[in-house]
């Protein structure tokens, strides 16, 4: 995968400040992906919400929570998948966005016993006439987006729903908290930066 399309200079100048450049890097050449697996395609379509993430034409950013039953979401293509937009507040806040600027980026959790996070950004078109829509009863509209990067993310703070307790991994004043065990992995344990806890290091 092209550097450009996972970092720009704003990127580069934190990673730069942190010593992490090496890791970010790793991460991108060992999971970052543009085809969907067969494990993101269970994942996905298994899911019953995701978040997603859109923009204006002037950049202005807008977050909302997309729910459904489990194969709401569609894997349709090796790099593409596609969602009803069911009846709202008649808003259009996101797929608004999507009309003036396409790119849109994608969260899916699972916040059960085995925490899982996989990020999907990419570039979407919205329809009213698609003809995956008599796919999804209830649809006023599709979603299709073209995958530019699928990524998992670590999961370590993401806590089971009715949890009394933070995540382990979440630092607070008299906790050292655990380190993931992904660090440890062949594949990236010589490419972690330490923890650092100012920029400079102090």
């Amino acid at each position: 995968m092209a550097e450009s399309t996972m970092f720009h200079d704003g990127n580069r100048r934190l990673q730069d400040q942190f010593a992490s450049r090496r890791i970010a890097d790793r991460l991108v050449e060992k999971l970052t992906h543009v085809e969907f697996s067969d494990s993101d395609r269970a994942f996905i379509e298994g899911a019953m919400f995701f978040f997603l993430a859109t923009s204006d034409d002037r950049g202005h950013p807008d977050c909302s929570f997309k729910g459904g039953t489990p194969g709401f979401v569609k894997v349709v293509g090796p790099n593409e998948l596609a969602f009803p937009d069911y009846d709202g507040n008649g808003m259009f806040k996101s797929l608004g966005n999507i009309l003036v600027n396409p790119w849109v980026g994608m969260l899916f959790i699972d916040m059960g016993e085995k925490p899982r996070r996989v990020r999907v950004n990419g570039e979407a078109s919205v329809s009213r006439d698609d003809p995956l829509m008599r796919d999804f009863a209830g649809a006023q509209l599709l979603v299709r987006i073209k995958a530019r990067a699928v990524f998992p993310n670590c999961p370590r703070y993401i806590v089971t729903p009715g949890a009394a307790e933070p995540s382990k991994y979440a630092p607070r004043p008299g906790y050292v908290p655990l380190e993931p065990a992904w660090k440890g992995f062949d594949d990236f344990r010589d490419y972690v930066h330490p923890r650092q806890k100012t920029p400079d290091g102090e």
